[in-house]
């Protein structure tokens, strides 16, 4: 088959007609030192703080220390592949997470990959993980309600969406549990939850998970978990990536809550890569940025204006201490950067006071203004007769012969420490709330045995329930308390027919 010139010709002018040049250029680098999950590499003059690079053998880091003569970056998972002399290169983009409706009901790790055997995660969106928070004016006052289900934080320490409440206190105090129950609350205040593990066991995380599915809590949860066998670089990212996934939703115009799980071990793997990356370091040998690492992270939880949609972000950080030392330099940090802190203490847990919030130490800078106007009225002496009691109490072991007064101080206080005591996992609903601190401060359980407290509560919900259910709607409709004369009209007549359980 002969071809002729002219064809060969006229094929070859229409490929270089058709012939397209793409010219990539890549910034390329050399890895000089690499070990406890960072590494230092040298011609990667134009990276970027915060960068995403990738090494040779295809595990991802991110630029931390931009030096005159290399960068330290920080390796986002396994180092073992990577070698001294390795070639690695920018990415040109910043370091970001999957974000999105996709996520809900998933463990992943800081990454926003699934941890939870449930298959691939869809979705396109994404945002970065460090974003400046939003400004004075891009905010608006908190004046909404955080309904934690918990008698003793609603009444005594309320919390307003938008808020920063630490959660503060040894371990073994039931930080955690106060987390879950907080979340297992929320299903029907329309609140997206994230729930931030942050070196804690695999084991205590899959059992959370477990407790979240059980009580359909997981519809509306999103866990972010970097266990302790994590390297640190994903324990120091790990509230950065929860706090992207929450602003996706609050740009939207929605309310979430999300719980950092603690950040004391945070601020160690920050340590922990500041000293590697050869940081100077501070007091305690904690970087001077530490206090910085975590009020950019605090400082996102916001109540957006009207005209950026009315959206919320609520942060509850969890703080361990050692020996109740809130005087010690992370607690004093993030103390001075939230809106107020629930301290327990474990003299109250072991005592059986659970959940073991120290009303003394306990304050919300905030959430007097975002309290529902029926749980202010019934709450409003409370703070003062528990720290009113706690003082007689020590005074009164000492002495035999009290005056009535001081009796009656007494005997109240023993019945406030007994109201505000909770069961694991039984949020109450605000109305439950009100109806038995109205109750209690009305003088209703001065006649009641301390020791059959919690069975009246029990029965005065089944009676209201029952009989009263308009006062229940009453006070969840308008957030007012209903008519005095119809409250104590109702607890009168459950008082005469209350029966102590025999046990």
């Amino acid at each position: 088959m002969s071809i002729k010139a002219e064809e060969i010709s006229a094929l070859i002018k229409q490929q270089l007609a058709n012939y397209q040049t793409e010219l990539t250029v890549d910034e390329v680098g050399t890895v000089t030192y690499v070990g406890d999950g960072v590494a230092r590499a040298n011609g990667l003059d134009n990276a970027l703080s915060g960068e995403l690079v990738q090494f040779e053998d295809g595990t991802y880091g991110m630029a931390q220390n931009l030096e005159s003569n290399d960068v330290g970056i920080v390796v986002l998972g396994d180092f073992k592949g990577i070698r001294e002399g390795d070639t690695v290169k920018r990415t040109g983009r910043i370091m970001e997470v999957p974000v999105g409706e996709a996520l809900i009901g998933r463990v992943v790790n800081p990454l926003g990959q699934p941890i939870d055997g449930l298959g691939e995660i869809k979705t396109d969106k994404t945002r970065p993980v460090e974003r400046k928070a939003p400004g004075v004016m891009e905010r608006q006052s908190v004046t909404e309600p955080l309904q934690t289900g918990i008698k003793a934080i609603d009444a005594l320490v309320p919390i307003g969406r938008g808020q920063r409440e630490l959660i503060i206190g040894d371990r073994k105090t039931g930080k955690t549990s106060l987390a879950i129950d907080t979340i297992l609350n929320q299903k029907t205040e329309d609140m997206i939850c994230i729930y931030v593990a942050i070196g804690q066991k695999e084991s205590t995380v899959r059992a959370q998970v477990e407790t979240l599915r059980k009580y359909g809590a997981m519809d509306y949860t999103i866990v972010v978990a970097a266990g302790p066998s994590s390297p640190a670089p994903l324990l120091w990212l790990a509230p950065y990536a929860g706090a992207a996934m929450g602003e996706e939703f609050m740009f939207n115009g929605k309310h979430v809550l999300i719980i950092y799980d603690d950040l004391s071990k945070q601020a160690d793997a920050y340590r922990e890569l500041s000293l590697i990356l050869r940081r100077p370091p501070g007091r305690e040998a904690y970087p001077g940025d530490v206090f910085y690492l975590h009020s950019r992270l605090l400082e996102r939880a916001a109540k957006l204006s009207d005209e950026l949609g009315g959206g919320s972000m609520t942060a509850l950080p969890f703080i361990e201490t050692k020996a109740g030392d809130v005087s010690a330099y992370i607690p004093t940090n993030v103390i001075s950067i939230t809106d107020g802190q629930i301290f327990l203490d474990s003299d109250n847990f072991y005592a059986g006071v659970r959940p073991a919030i120290d009303a003394g130490t306990s304050v919300s800078r905030v959430g007097g203004d975002a309290q529902l106007k029926a749980m202010k009225k019934v709450a409003g002496t409370l703070r003062l007769d528990l720290s009113s009691y706690r003082e007689l109490e020590s005074f009164a072991q000492f002495g035999s012969d009290l005056d009535a007064a001081t009796q009656a101080k007494l005997n109240r206080g023993r019945r406030t420490v007994e109201v505000l005591k909770q069961p694991l996992h039984k949020p109450l609903p605000v109305e439950n709330q009100v109806v038995i601190l109205y109750a209690l401060t009305h003088g209703f359980l001065d006649s009641v045995p301390v020791d059959s407290i919690l069975d009246y509560q029990d029965q005065l919900f089944d009676f209201f329930s029952a009989n009263h259910q308009d006062l229940f709607d009453e006070i969840k409709s308008t957030g007012k308390l209903p008519d005095t004369d119809k409250m104590d009209a109702a607890i009168t007549e459950f008082a005469e027919t209350f029966q102590p359980s025999k046990d």
